[in-house]
C-alpha cells in the first residue's frame, strides 16, 4: 500500500521531498522512495526531520545518504539536505524556500499551459453533509473553472459547482 502511495505521489509531483528521520537515518522505505523518485525523473530535496529529538544525529544521516550516492552539498556533493522539525516548525521556511528555488531552476520542465483544458489528479475526496462530494485536486496543466465537466478516465462524473483555493500557509497552520 505504501509503495502504491509513494508511486502515485511521484506521478503527480513536480518536485519531491525525500524525508529521512534524524533519529532513524536511512531505512528500507528511504531506498524505495528514492528509487520511485529517480524513476519518475523529478527533482528532489532531502528533508532530515525530527532534528528536535535527543537521539537525532544529522551527521550520521548525511553519512548514510552518502553511502547510497546522495552526497550532501555541504559535504561537497549535489544533494540538497535540509534539517527540519515538522513538529516544532524548525527549518520549514528554509525547506519552502528551497522548493521555490528548485522550481525556479526547473521551470522549463514543470511549466504548465494555463490556456489548456484542466488535467489533474484527485488527491483526496469525501462526502460533506453541507457541500456534497468534495475533492482536493492538484491541477497539473490548464485552468479548472466553475461549471467545468469532471471526467475521470472516460466517465463523466459531474460539474464543478464550487472551488476553494487552499494556500500553503493555511495548510501548514491547519496541520501544524
Amino acid at each position: 500500500a505504501f509503495t502504491a502511495l509513494r508511486s502515485r505521489g511521484a506521478r503527480v509531483a513536480d518536485i519531491a521531498i525525500l524525508v529521512v528521520a534524524a533519529d532513524d537515518s536511512v531505512k528500507p522505505q528511504t531506498f524505495e522512495a528514492l528509487k520511485i523518485i529517480q524513476a519518475a525523473k523529478i527533482p528532489y530535496v532531502v528533508a532530515i526531520n525530527k532534528i528536535d529529538k535527543d537521539e537525532a544525529n544529522i551527521d550520521r544521516v548525511k553519512q548514510d545518504l552518502s553511502q547510497i550516492g546522495l552526497v550532501p552539498e555541504d559535504w561537497g556533493g549535489k544533494t540538497v539536505c535540509l534539517p527540519i522539525s515538522a513538529k516544532k516548525d524548525i527549518g520549514i521556511s528554509d525547506l519552502l524556500d528551497m522548493l521555490i528555488l528548485t522550481a525556479d531552476m526547473e521551470k522549463e520542465k514543470i511549466k504548465a499551459n494555463p490556456s489548456g483544458k484542466a488535467i489533474g489528479s484527485i488527491i483526496e475526496a469525501h462526502l460533506d453533509k453541507g457541500e456534497g462530494p468534495v475533492a482536493t485536486v492538484l491541477v497539473r496543466n490548464g485552468t479548472l473553472r466553475k461549471n467545468d465537466n469532471l471526467v475521470i478516465g472516460q466517465t463523466f462524473v459531474g460539474k464543478i459547482k464550487m472551488m476553494k483555493n487552499i494556500s500553503h500557509t493555511n495548510h501548514w497552520k491547519r496541520y501544524g
